[in-house]
């Protein structure tokens, strides 16, 4: 069945492709449509901003969207001796279309994904799942990290802040 899919790196082009994915991974969040007519919009400028550190690969199946994964890329500060500064990579927004769920689809982009690390050297790729996708990334060889640390936006504080900035 995979050959019936094609994953590749998306082009400026398929912007609304991906905003259609992503308005329908929302909306099948909310479980109601979403009245947003600027949305479109917005993410094509989003897309434009983020070409120089974001790529995005694209996954149809007969040809039609069925699914999106992307990975900002950092580029860590150049030291001396190194010719090269390392590179690491933040795999995000992962979407499949519900009826293309457990056909092997999402395999296929996560390993254009990793593949594309692994080609370019990238020291590392990180994410934060969910507690459903879990047992999909360890198929593949992530693992649990526990040499990283993370700071929670903390509310009280950033609710003072925009009330004081007149958000």
């Amino acid at each position: 069945m995979s050959d019936a899919f094609d994953v590749r790196l998306a082009g400026p082009e398929e912007a609304p492709l991906l905003a259609g994915l992503r308005r329908a991974w929302v909306e099948e969040t909310a479980m109601s449509s979403v009245d947003d007519p600027g949305f479109e919009e917005r993410f094509d400028e989003w897309m434009l901003k983020e070409r120089e550190q974001r790529l995005t690969w694209l996954g149809r199946v007969g040809g039609e969207p069925a699914g999106m994964v992307n990975m900002l890329i950092f580029t860590r500060m150049p030291r001396p001796g190194q010719e090269r500064p390392s590179r690491w990579g933040y795999l995000a927004n992962f979407y499949v279309l519900p009826e293309h769920r457990n056909s092997g689809l999402g395999t296929e982009m996560l390993d254009a994904l990793t593949d594309h690390a692994d080609a370019e050297g990238f020291v590392r790729v990180v994410l934060s799942p969910s507690e459903k996708s879990i047992p999909f990334y360890e198929r593949s060889g992530f693992r649990a990290a526990y040499d990283l640390m993370v700071r929670p936006q903390p509310t009280g504080r950033t609710q003072r802040r925009q009330s004081s900035w007149g958000s």
